[in-house]
């Protein structure tokens, strides 16, 4: 049994996870952790996630959250993620970093931490996005310039970042396939008389807006013909079973930042 502290309990992935973790026949819910002004300190995370009592109960004390831990999984805030993953290293406890939208100060100090333990990160944690990831990446190498690259991506009205890290990684894929960064080749604002566009780039197109869980599509358009390669999110089920399956692949890693290609042998 693989004990499993979860860092966001009271949020959308963590009330996904937790039933998860309590159906499986390897998993153990073994702490749950929340933002001090969270309402739900004190509460049953099982309760919480709409689920049978667990017999934990989440607290704002990511020390205590990780007591008996043996994976911690982070679905919290960018802000918070440098700080749980320093708790982690103190406790030894190898961790799965599924929040997005971190700065690059916050990515340098993850990758710090990861000298000395085991971190599992990715822009998104389902399986069929990641494949995504590889397919995008195939498709611009296969593909020239010639062949625009726009990235459309849609969220609900809660999100807080844009373009979302799946988007990001996308863009990121397709610019390994190119030879090129993404630095280089991203093209994130259009308006008003923006002349034709530069060859080469990547686009992106953002919608925010009522419940959607994520819908992302990479769009090549070239002469005489578009491909397409998309990914649907129907609830968040899928993201929450790959950050379970990257929680029983990172047990016992040794040190280092990994990633769901890491995960799925990619």
């Amino acid at each position: 049994m693989l004990n499993i502290a979860m860092f966001g309990a009271s949020g959308r992935m963590g009330r996904t996870i937790v039933p998860l973790v309590a159906e499986s026949g390897d998993l153990r819910l073994s702490g749950a952790l929340a933002a001090a002004e969270d309402a739900h300190i004190g509460h049953d995370a099982g309760v919480v996630a709409g689920t049978a009592p667990l017999a934990v109960s989440i607290t704002s004390d990511p020390g205590h959250a990780l007591e008996g831990a043996q994976v911690a999984i982070d679905f919290t805030l960018p802000a918070a993620s440098l700080a749980h993953a320093q708790q982690c290293l103190v406790r030894k406890v190898p961790l799965v970093i599924g929040t997005t939208g971190h700065d690059e100060p916050t990515l340098a100090g993850i990758a710090k931490i990861a000298e000395s333990m085991a971190i599992v990160m990715a822009p998104n944690m389902s399986l069929g996005v990641n494949l995504l990831f590889k397919l995008a990446e195939l498709g611009a190498r296969a593909l020239d310039a010639e062949y625009d690259v726009e990235i459309f991506e849609a969220h609900h009205r809660h999100k807080v970042d844009a373009p979302s890290g799946t988007a990001l990684g996308l863009g990121r894929a397709v610019a390994r396939g190119r030879g090129t960064t993404l630095a280089e080749a991203a093209e994130y604002v259009r308006h008003g008389a923006t002349g034709p566009r530069r060859r080469g780039t990547i686009g992106f197109s953002v919608v925010r807006g009522g419940d959607i869980v994520g819908d992302h599509r990479v769009i090549f358009a070239g002469p005489g013909e578009q491909i397409e390669l998309a990914h649907h999110a129907q609830d968040r089920s899928g993201f929450a079973r790959g950050a379970l399956a990257a929680a029983r692949w990172v047990a016992g890693r040794p040190p280092g930042l990994y990633s769901m290609m890491d995960v799925l042998g990619l």
